[in-house]
């Protein structure tokens, strides 16, 4: 373990992802006009691309609507681990599914794994794709025994797993459970391949172009927030937050998450192998090639959107963990994730609602979006061309897991109902002339509660912090420099423009820059 503390490695100033840095995508045009296709996908992370490039090898005609640049939601701000793996979970799916569906939890990501291997090896994809065992660790002798217990669910579920007393990380750990084979990549390089495909075979791509309203029917109809309607014979929800959330209530029915990942490079080789805490806080470790010499990837510090101490403050943790454990020489990139968890923690996949049957919809990935998007992916190909899929039932977004959905929906919403309250009657002393080059903050503006940014130009924007989707106060992310919604996650740029729903509405603007 490291035992040395360089004052002089700094973090970046500002978020930037390894992965859009690292990779060059190209450009699409928004769109200008309306279009008449065969689906209609919106949204151009994992999800929307996997599965257009699944319906065009059909032969389908499809068309990709992405409301920012491709890959600048979750997509492009993840770890890459590609795995079934996902904590502690087959012991507590056990419990509140029984073996059967939990089998099925673990085949299904299994198969996006071995779906996403395989096209690499098959097409000679550029991507750094490594077969890697994946590790749940603790340094807690106390978590021990729940080790033990999620190994009693794999051999339940036939999971190929085991209990070792050591890992080869670094630093002593109290146990270890190890899935073999599993994997991790450059998503946006694995994706720039679908990309071209999906042009190649004739599909159509639109960046800048947000989706804001379906019309339903027998050839539903995708409304931009231009007026321009693209019109098909389906249409795919596989944006990060399903956008039409009034046909599902989507909103009651998730928790948005954030979380964060620091890039370092350390004097040591990082150990093969993926690695995730089963203790809280959250630390998952994982190393990737760069130009620049190896890249650990330090994550963790997950938390609701919107709630907790300074954004900043989880980088700073994530930092003195990366110290603690490693000889730290760099720390060349920082980004946030943010990602959307279920009442039961298993995805909505399947219809956007009830007997609308040429509408569907893939969220809820709970951190795990390069398995669970692929596995959404094949299951929509199924769904569209009307075939039988064994996991169409157990991610059937109309489902109600008894335990522990209505305790998390009564979680879940007396949270929101105390945040929206607090937001309220929150007293604000600061003043926009307080604010120096470079920060933002809730401030006091003609008597009213608003949001103000200060940028190094010297150029400040006052907007409304009234959430447009329910009216909750935002509050200011000076980890990210957002704004970001407490009751259900909606997030915002510095002067108000939407970045993820359920919002679909900026903030209001309250002066003119």
């Amino acid at each position: 373990m490291a035992d040395s503390f360089d004052p002089s490695v700094s973090m970046p100033k500002t978020p930037e992802s390894y992965w859009r840095k690292a990779d060059e995508t190209p450009d699409f045009p928004p769109l200008k006009e309306d279009v008449q296709t065969s689906a209609v996908i919106v949204g151009g992370g994992i999800t929307g691309l996997t599965t257009a490039y699944l319906l065009a090898k059909e032969g389908m005609d499809v068309t990709v609507l992405e409301a920012d640049k491709l890959f600048n939601g979750t997509t492009g701000y993840t770890t890459a681990k590609i795995t079934a793996q996902h904590g502690l979970i087959y012991d507590e799916l056990i419990k509140h599914f029984g073996e059967e569906k939990a089998k099925l939890y673990y085949e299904a990501n299994h198969e996006g794994l071995i779906f996403i291997r395989d096209l690499v090896e098959e097409k000679g994809i550029n991507c750094d794709f490594s077969e890697e065992d994946a590790y749940v660790y603790t340094t807690d002798e106390n978590m021990v025994p729940s080790l033990k217990k999620e190994l009693e669910a794999y051999e339940k579920l036939g999971i190929k797993g085991e209990f070792q007393e050591e890992s080869p990380l670094p630093f002593p750990v109290k146990g270890a459970l190890k899935m073999e084979k599993q994997a991790q990549f450059h998503p946006l390089r694995y994706l720039n391949y679908l990309v071209d495909q999906i042009v190649e075979m004739g599909g159509k791509i639109y960046e800048e172009t947000t989706a804001k309203d379906i019309e339903s029917g027998d050839s539903p109809s995708v409304v931009t927030e231009d007026n321009n309607q693209v019109t098909g014979e389906y249409v795919i929800v596989a944006s990060h937050f399903p956008f039409e959330d009034e046909r599902g209530f989507y909103f009651a029915r998730m928790k948005p998450e954030q979380s964060y990942v620091l890039a370092i490079q350390a004097e040591e080789k990082f150990p093969p192998g993926m690695y995730i805490s089963a203790e809280d806080p959250k630390r998952s470790l994982r190393a990737t090639p760069s130009e620049d010499g190896e890249l650990i990837l330090v994550g963790g510090e997950s938390h609701k959107t919107g709630q907790g101490v300074e954004m900043s403050k989880h980088y700073e943790a994530l930092k003195s963990y990366g110290h603690e454990n490693f000889t730290v020489t760099s720390m060349p990139y920082k980004w946030a994730t943010h990602d959307l968890v279920t009442l039961d923690k298993v995805p909505y996949i399947g219809e956007l609602s009830p007997n609308q049957e040429n509408l569907f919809v893939a969220t809820g990935f709970k951190k795990w979006g390069m398995t669970h998007g692929t596995t959404a992916a094949l299951l929509l190909l199924d769904l569209v061309l009307e075939r039988d899929n064994e996991y169409a039932d157990l991610f059937n977004p109309e489902r109600f897991q008894a335990d522990p959905s209505l305790k998390e929906l009564v979680k879940e919403n007396s949270n929101v109902a105390k945040e929206f309250v607090k937001g309220k009657m929150e007293k604000v002393q600061t003043k926009p002339e307080d604010l120096a080059k470079g920060e933002g903050g809730i401030v006091t503006y003609d008597g009213e509660r608003a949001g103000g940014y200060r940028d190094e130009n010297d150029t400040l924007y006052i907007v409304d912090t009234t959430c447009t989707h329910m009216g909750c106060e935002v509050e200011w992310n000076d980890g990210d420099g957002t704004w970001d919604c407490p009751c259900h996650g909606s997030r915002f740029y510095k002067d108000g423009g939407v970045i993820n729903g359920p919002a679909t509405e900026p903030l209001k603007p309250l002066n003119k820059p």
